[in-house]
């Protein structure tokens, strides 16, 4: 009688299971995407591209997937688990940052039947996760088991910022990116990454970035994650431990940089000793325990809040312990001289007599092996107050006006006829003002491009009619 008792224990444990795995895939979604792909090498031209992705079902109507699957979007369509029909749906928000996108689809019918999945807590190493998605090999859909394998802050490939990530060793190949990653039947990341080269390294979005993301765009405006707008060095090395004077009770980073428009300029000091963020103390390699044994880049504090809010930072100076309250009010692309990767947008750029000028962004850098080297440099610099943008003579096409000069590509140029100027609105505004014969461009190094202005003039509708070129600026300078 006791066999035949635990018999149907585990039949309705099977069969509850089952059920509750039932409900899960039904709220899992394959994503078809039609792309319109800019060429940054040729920024007056786009390409259409197809692919597909996954995404959840979430409470709100919403799906849940990455930004990369539906950047540079024209068309979207989702398909339900176990349907043919096809909806489409439309972007409500996104954050490039994080890689974490929010669809909408208007029919209500597509949405019938489902339970949206919640949201759980970040994983433990070790923890037990199921990846769901719709990877290459197959058309339907696919789960995956593995663990957590690490926690820790990871460069996130359609960004080029790092955020807390979750490692895992579940596999997950293209297709897969957008699907949610559940433990306990909740979300605990979603699939972004995997490295090519690996045997099962994999790489989540954590839900801890996912609530970060859904909080910020209650309001309907996507702000972003943060930047203090601090340049922070190690202290592990004895000598300069000592240089400043620590002992081994006080660990830290040294601040070495505060940019010209960071909400600390004038409150802290290059040499302050920063020790303390929210509470949790930065060790000497930059990192803090944010949970037991388990240690990141001080930044996940700062992430952890919305834009608009504060964080106490503790701080020394002269071995002095000082704290201050930071306004967290810019992003990365506020601070860095290089933008971010560019999304949803066509490149800018402007044709002047057959020489192309282009605003430096990290999709250009991406875009070539041409003087990698200087422009990588560049994309680590800091914005100053009077240079906020590096900008580029792209290329040159061939023409008699531009002879002798169509090795020059991918060239930062310092000055136009002697001046510097503060970005490329800056740089196009001065071009376009030039009043004297020559116009004079100039790098650091005082190599010099000198394009007579009347001659480009005359033959600038010749040079784009013969490279099929419609427009001599992109559409955000034409409006």
């Amino acid at each position: 009688m006791r066999y035949i008792f635990l018999l149907m224990v585990n039949t309705y444990l099977i069969i509850a299971s089952s059920h509750q795995e039932d409900i899960t895939k039904q709220a899992i979604v394959k994503i078809y995407t039609t792309s319109k792909v800019p060429n940054y090498q040729v920024p007056w031209s786009s390409s259409m591209q197809a692919s597909t992705g996954s995404g959840a079902i979430i409470e709100g109507g919403f799906i849940l997937t990455n930004a990369h699957v539906v950047a540079n979007q024209a068309f979207i369509e989702v398909q339900r688990y176990g349907q043919r029909k096809r909806y489409v749906a439309k972007v409500y928000a996104v954050s490039h940052q994080s890689d974490l996108a929010l669809l909408k689809v208007e029919k209500e019918a597509f949405f019938k039947g489902v339970t949206p999945l919640t949201f759980g807590e970040l994983p433990a190493v070790e923890q037990k996760i199921v990846v769901y998605g719709y990877p290459m090999g197959g058309s339907t859909l696919s789960a995956t088991i593995g663990v957590v394998s690490r926690v820790e802050h990871h460069t996130y490939a359609h960004s080029g910022e790092m955020f807390l990530a979750i490692q895992v060793d579940a596999a997950v190949n293209p297709g897969n990116s957008g699907g949610p990653a559940l433990s306990g039947g909740k979300i605990v990341g979603v699939v972004m990454q995997v490295i090519t080269k690996s045997q099962n390294i994999g790489y989540l979005v954590p839900v801890s970035m996912v609530k970060h993301f859904i909080d910020d765009m209650k309001d309907g405006k996507y702000d972003g994650f943060a930047d203090l707008g601090l340049g922070t060095q190690k202290l592990e090395n004895p000598a300069l431990r000592r240089y400043y004077g620590l002992d081994d009770n006080v660990t830290g980073k040294l601040i070495d940089k505060i940019v010209y428009n960071s909400t600390l300029k004038g409150v802290l000091k290059e040499g302050d000793i920063l020790t303390k963020v929210d509470g949790f103390n930065i060790e000497d390699d930059g990192t803090v325990a944010f949970r037991r044994h388990e240690y990141t880049d001080y930044h996940y504090v700062v992430d952890a809040y919305q834009m608009g809010a504060t964080v106490k930072l503790e701080f020394i100076r002269d071995k002095k312990k000082m704290e201050v309250d930071a306004e967290l009010k810019y992003t990365s692309d506020d601070m860095y001289l290089v933008k971010t990767t560019r999304y949803d947008e066509m490149p800018t750029y402007f044709v002047y007599g057959g020489y192309v000028f282009s605003p430096l962004t990290r999709n250009l850098i991406l875009s070539t092996n041409r003087n990698r080297l200087v422009l990588s440099y560049l994309a680590g610099e800091w914005q100053e107050e009077k240079k906020k943008e590096v900008v580029v003579l792209l290329k040159v096409l061939a023409s008699d006006l531009t002879r002798g000069n169509n090795d020059f590509a991918m060239w930062p140029i310092e000055k136009i006829n002697g001046d510097k100027f503060i970005n490329f609105k800056d740089f196009y505004n001065k071009m376009k003002s030039a009043t004297s014969k020559y116009i004079v461009l100039e790098d650091k190094d005082g190599v010099k491009v000198v394009i007579d202005k009347e001659e480009a003039q005359a033959k600038q509708g010749a040079i784009l009619k013969k490279y099929n070129i419609e427009y001599d600026k992109s559409k955000d300078l034409r409006d």
